[in-house]
């Protein structure tokens, strides 16, 4: 994770910077940055305005140093939206749950992710998950969540129903806590992050399903706990390409025959390198989805 450095800032001030660029660059910057930074200091939100053209907000908590915030931005695809970058010095408050207050209900086949604002407005036939404002990651507009939302939902219409669920990089807890509400089972979430293992305790009770979801602190699949749940017969890890190429023999030896496994976190460009190390384990691609240039595989464990 990467941090933009900082200037000291003028305590009761925090600060935002401002961007406009069409939908689709808006939604890769929002989604770069969200993913490059610390999501303790920093949040992201994309938006259309009433001019139809969009706009990311970065707030901070700390002045960024702004050449370093247009070459990220510039990293992600577009220097013409970075030259257009504007950072002001805004009144204090919890800019975190703003940004995300202003996130509309996501939908991924059954599955509506939103906001305690928006708790009413879930269709009775949905299910819905709520996730805490204060999480700054995982609220399901992300591409690589709602693909494995709907890779979820597409298992759960014509797979095999698991007993066994392991969520690995679990984050805001959002895979766990759907599985959980899918398929009223036990399911283990793992973080290297402890505060990411308490925002996800807090999103499991927040959602009924704390009984069922145990989130535990695990560095690897060494752990106690998940040695003593396994062997799984579904496995999600929405992380990133080096780590799911590194999981990919230990997480192998504990899948069942014809256990699925969920992973994402891949670039479109990085599909190939993803699916290869699995292969060679003896999982077999079953389906993808891909959505704003993220890929998300489904595997089966034919031999393991």
């Amino acid at each position: 994770m990467t941090n933009v450095r900082n200037k000291s800032s003028t305590n009761g001030s925090t600060f935002v910077a401002r961007l406009t660029a069409d939908e689709a660059s808006a939604r890769r910057i929002a989604n770069f940055l969200a993913e490059s930074l610390d999501p303790s200091e920093v949040a992201c939100a994309a938006f259309e305005l009433p001019d139809k053209s969009w706009q990311v907000d970065i707030h901070f908590r700390k002045e960024p140093v702004k050449a370093e915030l247009r070459e990220m931005i510039a990293l992600a695809g577009d220097e013409k939206s970075a030259s257009t970058v504007k950072v002001e010095r805004v009144a204090a408050r919890d800019w975190v749950k703003e940004s995300l207050e202003g996130l509309k209900p996501v939908a991924a086949g059954r599955f509506v992710v939103h906001g305690a604002h928006d708790r009413t407005r879930v269709p009775s036939h949905r299910i819905g998950i709520e996730i805490e404002a204060a999480t700054a990651f995982g609220t399901g507009h992300h591409g690589t969540t709602r693909g494995c939302l709907l890779a979820l939902d597409a298992l759960a219409r014509r797979g095999p129903r698991p007993r066994h669920i392991l969520d690995i990089g679990t984050g805001s807890g959002v895979l766990a806590i759907a599985a959980a509400k899918l398929y009223r089972v036990p399911v283990l979430a793992t973080d290297i992050d402890p505060r990411a293992v308490q925002n996800a305790r807090a999103n499991a009770q927040r959602n009924g399903v704390g009984a069922l979801v145990t989130v535990v602190h695990a560095g690897d699949l060494r752990a106690p706990q998940v040695v003593a749940r396994a062997p799984y017969d579904l496995v999600t890890a929405n992380i990133l390409l080096h780590p799911l190429q590194r999981l990919a023999a230990p997480t192998a030896r504990q899948l069942m025959p014809n256990a699925r496994m969920v992973i994402s976190g891949v670039l479109a460009s990085q599909a190939n390198a993803a699916l290869a190390a699995y292969r060679s384990q003896g999982l077999v691609l079953e389906r993808s989805f891909a959505l704003d240039g993220w890929v998300t595989p489904v595997m089966v464990a034919r031999s393991v």
